[in-house]
């Protein structure tokens, strides 16, 4: 009897594995923009109305708006300007850009869909050609579809692991290969957002190498006790600002 219901359970195990497998190959596309194969499980629409949902909340985390509509309406210029000279105004996202109230957090992200965001803390130490680059590396994860494609890649290893539990009590094994996956996989969005960010500044006509100093504010905000790359979404500053030297030479070939 023992036996059967082991039999059992590796059977279900494997039938859940190979159900995320199947749901995994039929999520594949190929994004028309950056010309990779991703896991996507939802629309640009679906993406446009969850970054929609999110922003009152999101800027309420950091302290709400900053209160200066001279000083928003210049990001919004600067992010238009990198949109209306890139590929991104051939995208069907909605690119908005916020200046949060936060003045201790240094940070910039985007959300699905083109709701893009940035810290006064950070705001206030960037020229423009670096604002733009922080703003030119967000648009690059919207138009590359980072968070959708994360957000399916979770459910995946989630049913992955669901499934090795129910079969072989393996779930914590196979979660921690799919969250060393998942950091790896975010740190090569972030790199793939730096290239994109790099030609988005040059098709603007900004210095691409403003962004080697904006890494270097990351840098120095992070510290000395900053968390290892492999433990982290982010690669090390210094490595990304070896792939922005590269991407800048194959750019503007030197």
């Amino acid at each position: 009897m023992r036996r059967g219901s082991w039999k059992l359970r590796i059977l279900i195990g494997l039938v859940i594995v190979a159900f995320a497998m199947v749901q995994r190959c039929s999520n594949k596309e190929k994004n028309p923009y950056t010309g990779r194969v991703q896991n996507i499980n939802m629309t640009a629409e679906q993406e446009i109305a969850i970054g929609l949902q999110s922003t009152p909340q999101i800027a309420q985390q950091y302290g709400g708006l900053y209160n200066d509509n001279r000083m928003q309406a210049y990001v919004d210029a600067v992010g238009d300007k990198l949109v209306q000279n890139s590929i991104a105004r051939e995208t069907p996202y909605e690119y908005e850009f916020h200046l949060l109230a936060d003045d201790k957090t240094i940070n910039a992200f985007a959300l699905p869909g083109g709701q893009i965001f940035i810290t006064y803390a950070l705001f206030s130490q960037l020229n423009e050609a670096q604002l733009a680059g922080v703003l030119g590396h967000e648009i690059g994860h919207v138009i590359g579809r980072h968070s959708a494609e994360r957000i399916a890649e979770s459910n995946f290893w989630r049913t992955v692991s669901m499934g090795a539990q129910v079969g072989a009590d393996a779930g914590n094994i196979v979660s921690n290969i799919g969250q060393n996956t998942l950091l790896k996989n975010g740190r090569g969005d972030e790199l793939e957002s730096d290239d994109l960010g790099v030609l988005f500044l040059i098709r603007s006509g900004y210095e691409p190498r403003e962004m080697i100093r904006v890494m270097e504010i990351l840098k120095e905000a992070a510290g000395p006790n900053r968390v290892a790359e492999f433990q982290s979404t982010h690669p090390d500053p210094d490595n990304r600002i070896a792939k922005i030297k590269a991407s800048i030479k194959k750019y503007k070939g030197g």
